[in-house]
């Protein structure tokens, strides 16, 4: 997927980048259902992009196939004025659009995939940035909720959230990984449908980014989180797994020159994967029977999706 990928970081990687571009060269590859929502907020402006790609079988032709989301999160492509090109922040919408790209050519030669996938990210070349230890954060130009708001949608029964998660000491290793399975304030078992498919698209063994009650919990509740990559967790019932492109080092979300491209492609090529096997049936990203017994003997643990209140 490196074509598409670089076809992507080019059309990005421009102080002009917007989500009406990104619209242009998919629905030029042949993705009719595109959709560009302009948002402004205190600290800047952002478009939001949706993409659908339909399935043979999915739910938007009438059939019974499920639907994959995959969300690009980030802070912004770019931190404009302050730094000039992409910054490594970028890698959720780099991967997140580089796969819809490649869903376009395929269904162009004829390889259409069982489900619907439904590609959601936000273009924003001029994001802010913030302190954040042991490196600067991104910020993004509208607040979480709003993210979630135009990003999750009600169509995902399952969602991969792509995020470089670069800017910790918690996971030591370039490359991919991928984060418990979340599900209505609950951190479950890893999948182990999507651990094999990692394996299979790195050719190494999988790496897992461990989670913390704190980091499922909403931004804006004051408590630390490693970054935002479940936090489309907090607006959803449907089960969401974090895939981040990470690091041997801290490196800062603000850092130019730091997308390695064959990891946001790995990460590509991991959802991709996923959303052939998942369309058909082949993929869990949790034992569902295991869930009810969890929730019957434990209670909902919804309130943690909430913001929760001061004692």
């Amino acid at each position: 997927m490196l074509k598409q990928l670089l076809e992507i970081y080019e059309l990005l990687d421009s102080p002009r980048a917007s989500g009406e571009a990104v619209a242009a060269l998919l629905t030029a590859r042949g993705l009719d259902a595109v959709e560009v929502q302009p948002v402004a907020g205190e600290a800047g402006k952002t478009d939001f992009v949706k993409v659908l790609v339909p399935g043979a079988a999915g739910k938007s032709a009438g059939g019974q196939a499920p639907t994959l989301g995959i969300i690009g999160r980030l802070g912004g492509i770019g931190a404009r004025p302050a730094v000039r090109g992409m910054v490594s922040d970028a890698d959720g919408a780099l991967a997140a659009l580089t796969c819809a790209l490649k869903l376009a050519d395929m269904r162009r030669q004829g390889e259409v995939l069982a489900g619907d996938v439904r590609i959601a990210t936000h273009i924003c070349p001029a994001a802010p940035i913030r302190p954040h230890d042991p490196v600067p954060f991104m910020m993004s130009p509208v607040e979480m909720a709003v993210m979630n708001r135009y990003e999750v949608d009600a169509a995902m029964e399952a969602i991969l959230s792509v995020d470089a998660t670069k800017g910790n000491r918690i996971l030591n290793r370039r490359g991919i990984a991928i984060t418990p399975t979340v599900k209505e304030g609950y951190i479950l078992r890893v999948a182990e449908d999507l651990l094999t498919i990692l394996q299979q698209v790195t050719g190494q063994l999988p790496v897992v980014l461990p989670l913390t009650t704190q980091d499922i919990t909403p931004y804006g509740n004051g408590l630390y989180h490693l970054n935002s990559i479940v936090q489309p967790a907090v607006a959803t019932d449907a089960p969401v797994v974090g895939v981040a492109t990470t690091a041997e080092v801290p490196v800062a979300g603000c850092a130019t020159g730091a997308n390695q491209l064959e990891d946001v492609a790995a990460a590509a090529r991991f959802c991709l994967e996923v959303a052939k096997a998942f369309g058909e049936g082949r993929c869990q990203f949790y034992d569902a029977e295991e869930f009810a017994r969890l929730v019957r003997r434990y209670g909902s643990m919804k309130h943690l999706q909430t913001l929760g209140q001061e004692a």
